[in-house]
């Protein structure tokens, strides 16, 4: 799901999910999960920017992810460690959107700022797709 949306609201969640019998708790439960996963995908984008930063790279565009990346590499080890997906195009457009906007953010000093992922924050949250309707089948449950 994690490929699709970065951001699930309860709904969502309770849509994909129809074994589980959802209360308050539950539910929270599964919104933590989402956002230890958002967690280790912007940790992963920081560091690849500030690693791109100190190898020299001055232009962002210089910088792509693919699928044969290291940094995908590191998000499908950690999302989809069986290879059982495959990783949407989309997930690679977001991932590279997000690499740029930490570069962009990381070269112009924005953060010396404390809450200086907030706008890069803003900006994902928009890119979330709709999770596919074979999700809710029973294969995936």
């Amino acid at each position: 799901m994690f490929f699709y949306t970065r951001y699930p609201s309860s709904n969502v969640l309770k849509t994909f999910f129809p074994d589980v019998k959802f209360n308050r708790c539950i539910t929270s439960q599964l919104i933590k999960w989402f956002s230890n996963f958002r967690e280790f995908y912007y940790i992963q984008m920081e560091k690849f920017a500030r690693q791109a930063i100190v190898d020299g790279i001055s232009d962002v565009k210089d910088m792509t992810v693919s699928r044969d990346s290291e940094l995908f590499r590191a998000l499908n080890m950690h999302y989809n460690k069986a290879n059982d997906f495959h990783v949407p195009d989309r997930f690679m457009e977001v991932s590279e959107i997000t690499l740029h906007e930490f570069y962009s953010a990381i070269s112009t000093t924005k953060d010396s700022d404390p809450s200086w992922k907030k706008a890069i924050y803003k900006v994902i949250c928009k890119l979330d797709s709709d999770v596919p309707e074979e999700f809710k089948t029973s294969s995936y449950l």
